[in-house]
């Protein structure tokens, strides 16, 4: 016995297979507008939202339940089509290669399908026609503004603000540009503060001008003189062994070159001679110096010495003070022309800040009688 043909390379089939096909995808693309049309739709009816849920959720189990039977019937028609193509012998009326009963088993499914797209149709019609109700409603209706609470009463208060009904009365007819000038009260906290300095005013009139209880401007400035020079002269007090040769100065008062040469004279006449003419060490009354003849490089000299040169230090014997004081006595010891003076040492230095220069020619001399 030949075998039996397959019923899916009948057109008739292939054909009714594919409406099935295009059906079942039109219920899937409806049930997902309308499911969004009713997310929608019960977004916008919060307070019936229990309700609408329930029904939302039966639409939707109907739908589920449709699309699985729609699923389950796929393969019933496959083995109920089978079935009746074996026994087609047995079958008095067939439609083409199709048995009548899988024949109607096609078209039963096809028309339920049918029937879930125009229920679904029906449904989305229904919530496109709720939503532009509850849109039109909302749209439509009166926005009612509560009252506004009024608030920084006190503000209020201490300005003394008129309402707006009175603003008729206090305007003084005057426009500019739209801008009315209206005859509003001052602040009372603005005129008490005026009344306040006019008081401040008499107050300070009284004490600095009248009474004289406290100093003027010119008398301030004086007492806060002294006082700068009471607290520079303690400031330098207490950093006055903080010279070094790089911020020592040149120090010409009577008593710090006094000091100078008790200095001078203890520890260093021996090499240089009581009057710096010099005898082992060199002359330090002329031009010529062998390591620098400014106030910087004496205080250095004195200080760290060069002891290659038989030039010892001397930082550990006397204080900073006393080095820069002993460098002033030396460095003023210039011109001073001593008697038996050692020859020239050194390279030549020339110093318009030693005690021994002489004046400015080019200055003017006026002498009053």
């Amino acid at each position: 016995m030949p075998p039996i043909p397959s019923s899916i390379s009948d057109p008739v089939v292939l054909m009714l297979v594919i409406i099935m096909v295009i059906l079942l995808l039109i219920i899937g693309l409806l049930a997902n507008v309308v499911i969004g049309a009713a997310t929608y739709y019960y977004e916008k009816q919060k307070e019936q939202k229990k309700e609408e849920e329930k029904k939302n959720s039966a639409l939707t189990a109907g739908v589920v339940t449709t699309l699985l039977l729609l699923c389950m019937t796929a393969p019933v028609f496959a083995q109920d089509g089978a079935a009746e193509t074996t026994a087609a012998v047995e079958t008095a009326t067939s439609f083409g290669a199709l048995s009548a009963t899988a024949f109607y088993l096609v078209a039963g499914v096809i028309a339920i399908e049918l029937l879930v797209i125009a229920a679904l149709l029906y449904q989305l019609r229904v919530f496109i026609s709720k939503t532009k109700k509850v849109t039109a409603a909302i749209e439509g209706a009166e926005v009612v503004v509560a009252p506004k609470k009024e608030s920084m009463i006190w503000w209020r208060k201490i300005n003394r603000f008129r309402p707006q009904e009175q603003e008729a009365q206090i305007d003084l007819g005057h426009d500019y540009d739209g801008i009315r000038e209206l005859d509003n009260r001052l602040p009372p906290w603005w005129l008490y503060g005026f009344y306040i300095t006019i008081a401040i005013a008499g107050i300070y009139l009284w004490r600095y001008h009248v009474s004289n209880s406290a100093p003027l401007s010119a008398e301030e400035y004086m007492i806060a003189v002294k006082e700068a020079e009471v607290q520079k002269a303690a400031y330098l007090k207490k950093t006055a062994n903080n010279v070094d040769e790089t911020n020592v100065k040149l120090l010409t008062e009577a008593s710090a070159l006094e000091n100078g040469k008790t200095v001078f004279v203890k520890n260093c006449a021996a090499c240089h001679g009581q009057a710096g003419e010099g005898t082992v060490g060199p002359n330090l009354t002329d031009d010529y110096w062998l390591h620098g003849g400014s106030i910087s490089d004496v205080f250095k000299t004195v200080k760290y010495g060069y002891p290659e040169k038989g030039m010892r230090s001397w930082k550990e014997d006397l204080s900073p003070v006393q080095m820069a004081q002993v460098a002033s006595y030396i460095k003023s010891l210039h011109g001073t022309n001593p008697a038996n003076p050692k020859e020239k040492q050194g390279e030549l230095y020339q110093d318009t800040q030693s005690a021994g220069a002489q004046p400015d020619s080019s200055a003017t001399s006026v002498t009053l009688r």
